[in-house]
């Protein structure tokens, strides 16, 4: 299992994953899940992989292969995100239908290719998807019901990129303390709008300062307002 979130905001957009995979608990590893391809002052696009291992580094090794083929739509020439969206689509169906529907996955795609605004696009293993909106600015995938409810108390549309960061962050800290099939490091991503550019990428482990930091004061601050609540009157 593994959990990832994407969030498309009016700013700019944020993309964090973990990086745990296993095949039951004595065989614990981890690989990156979080995938920027670019192409400078042109097109920013990051993919996010939750769902067979197998599966999904099948489908990223097939997508870096068909970039070396101008010939053909590949993530680099995609008119549109919605085209490339396709594009993964396309590709997830084929690998699923060869290895058969029990080795399934599912993506995220998001970005900005100029002349469009950013976009962000789930993925589903039957090759569909769907596409967020203003009232609905994020996705996640994987093991998502444990981080789902910070998001949702807190996350709109206009939310500033560093508070989404924050959100984004106590999400994943509220899932690596509830399923131990999620695990540090974490790749994080902070896209801002026009800027086509992939440097603020991060690579976060338990030993990073400011992520031991909220982690630390998000617990206190549960416990703290938990014990101000009123005794309890049924």
């Amino acid at each position: 299992m593994t959990y990832c979130v994407a969030m498309r905001l009016s700013s700019g957009m944020i993309f964090v994953s973990d990086s745990r995979t296993n095949a039951g608990v004595d065989h614990i590893s981890s690989f990156r899940k979080l995938h920027v391809f670019q192409v400078d002052d042109e097109r920013t696009l990051v993919l996010q992989s939750a769902g067979n291992l197998a599966t999904t580094q099948s489908v990223m090794s097939l997508l870096r292969r068909n970039n070396h083929d101008s010939d053909q739509p590949n993530l680099l020439n995609g008119r549109s995100l919605y085209d490339i969206a396709l594009l993964v689509g396309e590709t997830l169906r084929e690998v699923i239908k060869r290895d058969g529907e029990e080795f399934g996955g599912t993506l995220l795609l998001g970005g900005q290719i100029r002349g469009e605004e950013p976009r962000l696009f789930q993925i589903y293993p039957q090759g569909n998807f769907i596409e967020a909106s203003v009232d609905t600015p994020y996705f996640q995938i994987g093991e998502s019901k444990y981080g789902k409810p910070i998001i949702d108390r807190v996350l709109r549309y206009e939310t500033p990129l560093s508070q989404a960061m924050q959100c984004a962050l106590i999400s994943m800290d509220s899932t690596l303390a509830s399923n131990i099939s999620v695990g540090l490091p974490l790749d994080v991503m902070v896209y801002h709008t026009d800027s086509f550019s992939d440097n603020e990428q991060h690579h976060i482990t338990d030993q990073h300062p400011y992520f031991s930091q909220i982690r630390q004061l998000w617990s206190k601050g549960l416990l703290s307002v938990f014990s101000q609540l009123p005794p309890l009157k049924l």
